[in-house]
C-alpha cells in the first residue's frame, strides 16, 4: 500500500495544468490555436512579465549564459512564451556556446518570420514568432548540419512542453 502511495507522489504533473496556468495569466497563450495574434503593445504589457515584454515586444536581449534552456537536455517542444506558438523541437537544439539556447531549424516554415535587423551597427536577420510577431532572437549561418543555421534564441521567450523519451 505504501508503494502505491509513494508511486503516485512521484508522478509528473499533468501538462494540461501548466497550460491552464499560462492561459489564466495570459489569455493569448494558446498552444493549440494557430491563428495570428494581433493585440497592441499596451495589452501585451498588461499580460506579460516585464522581462518577457522587454524582449518580445521591445526587441531586447537577455544577458548571455542566464537562460536555464541554454544547456538544458529536456525533451519536448519549445513554444513562444507570449502566445504558445510551437517554435522548435528539442531534437533541433544544440550547444553552440554562444550564451543563448540555439537550434538548427524551426518546427515549421510558418513558425517563424525573418526580418532584416540593422540595429547596433550590424546587419543581421531577426527571428520573430510567426503567430504574434514577438522578437525571439537572430539567425546566423554558422550552425551545424543539416541546415548550417544557428537560431540564437532568448530563453525568456521560450516555454517547453516536455515529452518522455530521448532527445
Amino acid at each position: 500500500m505504501t508503494l502505491i502511495s509513494f508511486s503516485a507522489c512521484a508522478q509528473q504533473p499533468n501538462k494540461q495544468k501548466t497550460t491552464t496556468i499560462m492561459e489564466k495569466m495570459n489569455p493569448y497563450y494558446k498552444p493549440k490555436d494557430t491563428s495570428i495574434v494581433t493585440v497592441s503593445n499596451e495589452v501585451w504589457k498588461s499580460v506579460l512579465s516585464p522581462e518577457l515584454y522587454q524582449i518580445a515586444r521591445e526587441k531586447g536581449t537577455e544577458r548571455p549564459f542566464t537562460s536555464p534552456f541554454e544547456n538544458s537536455k529536456e525533451v519536448g517542444t519549445f513554444h513562444c512564451a507570449a502566445c504558445g506558438n510551437a517554435l522548435f523541437k528539442s531534437s533541433a537544439k544544440f550547444e553552440s556556446g554562444c550564451g543563448w539556447p540555439s537550434f538548427f531549424e524551426p518546427i515549421s516554415k510558418s513558425a517563424i518570420i525573418f526580418t532584416p535587423d540593422r540595429s547596433h551597427g550590424m546587419i543581421r536577420t531577426e527571428v520573430q514568432c510567426g503567430k504574434c510577431k514577438g522578437h525571439l532572437g537572430h539567425v546566423f549561418e554558422d550552425g551545424p548540419p543539416p541546415t548550417g543555421l544557428r537560431y540564437c534564441i532568448n530563453g525568456v521567450v521560450l516555454t517547453i512542453e516536455k515529452e518522455d523519451g530521448p532527445k
